[in-house]
């Protein structure tokens, strides 16, 4: 199954009622993700507990199909990005994770670096991404983690023993 990127949100004043909906970037910024079967369910899951909220609130709600809605205040606009950038330092701080260097945002960088441990080819990740310059993904988002620190030690390893091997 696949997610479609179409659109970006844009709220600059994080005004709840004020807010744009925009085309993406570059023309590679629109795209489709796929996604597994895990994440699916989970989305199949908060869409019918929404639909229960959208029943309990009638006519006061406003359906414009969002998959994060807001159910206090305005009932059915976008949930604000300030208030997922709140809720993630809370849990940040309840779990004693320094908060200030992690935000929605970081996720994404933290996605690309695990995708790159995993082995995924920079080509995938850029289109995952959205990107269209290598360059951005390697220098931006790309971060070495300590996984890929190991595998190249150990693969560096291995390329001396095999070499010391071919000597004797």
């Amino acid at each position: 199954m696949t997610i479609s990127i179409t659109k970006t949100y844009s709220n600059d004043k994080n005004n709840t009622k004020n807010y744009k909906l925009v085309l993406p970037k570059t023309i590679k910024s629109k795209r489709k993700i796929v996604v597994d079967d895990v994440v699916i369910n989970l989305l199949k899951k908060h869409k019918k507990e929404q639909e229960k909220l959208i029943t309990k609130f009638g006519d006061s709600y406003r359906d414009r199909g969002y998959i994060f809605a807001n159910f206090n205040r305005y009932p059915g606009y976008p949930i604000l990005t300030k208030l997922v950038r709140t809720r993630m330092a809370r849990i940040l701080k309840h779990l004693e994770i320094q908060s200030k260097k992690y935000n929605p945002h970081s996720l994404r960088h933290t996605h690309t670096s695990l995708l790159a441990e995993a082995g995924v080819d920079i080509e995938e990740i850029m289109e995952r991404l959205g990107h269209s310059d290598e360059k951005t993904t390697r220098t931006i988002y790309l971060h070495v983690t300590s996984e890929m620190k190991r595998k190249a030690s150990d693969l560096f390893s291995s390329l001396m023993r095999k070499q010391r091997e071919k000597k004797d």
